[in-house]
């Protein structure tokens, strides 16, 4: 069952497309979810996930939003999930890629309830 969703706007110049949604499963288990039309610039094979309250992702407190949860790394185009330790803080309206190895954002997407 889905209950926050969004599509992906491209940043940086970077190919990043596709749906994120966060929902839970049958068994209760609460994932993100990309969708089958998920696709970003995996070349430099550190693209990491975040929940944020913003679509910036800034580290210090002076600029930007420091409010972050780390997710994981993203593997592949296409559908992918990664479970989550719970249903995640309503404060956190948008998923991040940020490229670590570069520090520049990939793209985001603002989550809507459904």
């Amino acid at each position: 069952t889905v209950q926050r969703q969004g599509t992906f706007t491209a940043e940086s110049g970077k190919p990043t497309a596709g749906m994120a949604q966060i929902g839970t499963d049958q068994d209760g288990e609460v994932f993100l979810r990309f969708g089958n039309d998920f696709t970003t610039d995996l070349a430099t094979g550190t693209v990491t996930i975040y929940l944020s309250t913003s679509e910036e992702l800034q580290r210090d407190a002076g600029a930007g939003n420091p409010d972050l949860q780390l997710i994981g790394a993203v593997g592949m185009n296409g559908e992918d999930f990664f479970k989550l330790a719970g249903a995640p803080d309503s404060k956190f309206t948008h998923v991040i890629l940020w490229c670590e190895s570069v520090g520049i954002p990939f793209g985001n997407a603002e989550l809507q309830v459904q």
